[in-house]
Parts: C-alpha cells; structure tokens; sequence
C-alpha cells in the first residue's frame, strides 16, 4: 500500500467521480483507474460499487476512508515536522554542562531561546563523568566540559577556547593584588574547593600530586559552583576553578595559579556515531561566537 494510492482513493471517495478526481489530482483517469484497482487488490476488496449511475462506496471503502484520512494526515505530519526541526521551529536538544561551563553559556542560552522559541532545551547540569555516560546513553546530545586528561573511547572532542586554572579570592583578599599566585602564597590561606570529581577539582590534585610536603588549608568543599563564588565574594576565603567560571561574576577575581602544565580546554564533546542536530550545530556556532568565549581565546593569544 503506497501513500499515493491512499491519496488517489480518498479524492475519488470524496468527489465519488473518477474523472473530476484524475483532473483534480492532475493524472489520466485510466491511471487513477489503474491504481485504485491495484490498492483493491491488495487489500481483497472492492472499495467502490461502479455503475451507469455513478461511483459508490462499499462497506471496505467506508471502513478505509477515516484510515487513509488519519494515514495521510500523519504523513504530510511527518513532512511538516521534518521542516519545522530543519527551521528550527520544533524538536528537543538535550545538553549535558559541567558547573564551570555554567557562565558562559548563559548568555547564549537566553539569546537562542529567544532567536528559537519553539526549540525545548533540556540542561543537565553534573560531574564531568556522570554526562559522559548519558552521552554514551545517548540521553544527551552533547556535552559542555573541559578536556579530560586521556580521550575517551567512542567520544569526539571540539575545541572551543583555552582557558587555564585560577585562584579566585574577592576584591578585597590580600591576594587580590598579584598577578599570579604561587602553590606556596596559597597554602598561607582558608581555601574553599570544589569537591572531588568536579572538573577543576580534578585539575588541581593533579597539580598537587606532584608536590611534596605542601599543606593546604582546606575549610570547606562544595560542588555547586554558584554558592562556592558567592561564599568567595562574602569572605577572606580563596577557592581555584577554572577562569571561566567567574564570567559575569561580580565581586570576585580571578589570577592564574602559578604552576606548570595550568590549561584547561573548553570542548564540545559528541559521541563519535552520531546525528548532529541542527539545533545542535546552531547552539555551538552561536556559543563559539559569543563574547564569553572570544574574550578568553583574545586573551589566550
């Protein structure tokens, strides 16, 4: 059974005349002929009583009528459908964003939203390997993350800015004033971390593991990023994240902590197999172009 036949059926049961419905439908009525007999066939019934009188249908062709109907409904649906997610104007993009990503991609997620109102965004906010297992899962489009220390199988990674470690310490901290901050300066401070797992955490202990001796004076851990800068901005506490993460955030600095090996990559990671929406590709461009990201590559060369 063919989408067409179905078409070329309900104009005859709708006009119950062969030759206004081969006009209408702008093929030769030994055609529409041709093919209604071939839908009866298939289906082992006559759909219509032909007679001197005019074309009728039969009990099958009663039946059929509501089917075909909702059948090619559903089709021009699915044409519709497929146009509306090429223009945007539908579907669902599902980001997965590590909490140092957070500020800069607010800024476009608010102008997207507002170019493509009729996109659903659904963000997930996690540790760097809770969301490369919903990629893996495919619950996830893409990830938001930096770059992990060993390539991960099965997984694309896109560079979108450099960016390095950071101590961040209010306005008013006596740090506030150095261009960069030494391992040894930091350890004369209370610290508030990031907990264990969270991207910048794990950047930092790897920077520690190869020290020996050195004491931090650690009074807290937290693994919301938002009320870890705020608790930095209210108090002579220091913290270290990534640079990025203070985008947009008032009250608080951010110096390069002085050690070796300090970047950090920021990455759109996909799995290598898969479909890239257009919402996707769109959101990125839009992300890679914003000031958020152009001012740390400036600033990085």
């Amino acid at each position: 059974m063919e989408l067409r036949q179905l078409r070329y059926f309900v104009k005859v049961a709708e006009t119950l005349n062969f030759s206004e419905a081969s006009r209408t439908l702008f093929i030769t009525q030994s055609t529409l002929s041709q093919q209604i007999r071939q839908l009866e066939q298939e289906l082992g019934t006559a759909l219509f009583l032909r007679d001197s009188h005019g074309v009728q249908l039969t009990e099958a062709g009663y039946e059929l009528l509501p089917c075909a109907r909702q059948a090619l409904h559903d089709a021009q649906l699915c044409v519709d459908r497929v146009s509306d997610l090429q223009q945007m104007l539908a579907g669902t993009l599902n980001i997965g964003v590590t909490y140092s990503f957070s500020p800069i991609l607010t800024e476009t997620l608010l102008e997207f939203m507002k170019l493509y109102p009729k996109v659903k965004l659904n963000i997930y906010y996690k540790p760097v390997a809770e969301l490369m297992d919903m990629l893996r899962r495919r619950e996830v489009d893409f990830v938001l993350a930096f770059r992990p220390p060993q390539k991960l199988d099965g997984i694309d990674t896109h560079i979108l800015f450099q960016n390095f470690l950071a101590v961040i310490v209010n306005e008013h901290h006596p740090l506030a004033s150095v261009q960069k901050v030494s391992l040894e300066q930091l350890s004369r401070y209370d610290l508030a971390l990031p907990s264990i797992g969270l991207q910048a955490r794990n950047h930092f202990d790897a920077v520690l593991s190869g020290t020996h001796g050195l004491k931090l004076r650690v009074r807290t851990e937290l693994n919301e990023v938002n009320i870890l800068l705020k608790l930095v901005a209210g108090s002579n506490l220091a913290s270290v994240l990534a640079e990025a993460t203070c985008h947009n955030i008032n009250g608080v600095k951010a110096l390069p902590l002085d050690v070796p090996q300090n970047e950090m990559t920021g990455c759109v990671h996909t799995l290598s197999d898969s479909y890239r929406k257009r919402s996707m590709r769109e959101l990125i461009k839009m992300l890679s172009q914003s000031a958020a990201i152009r001012e740390r590559v400036s600033s990085w060369l």
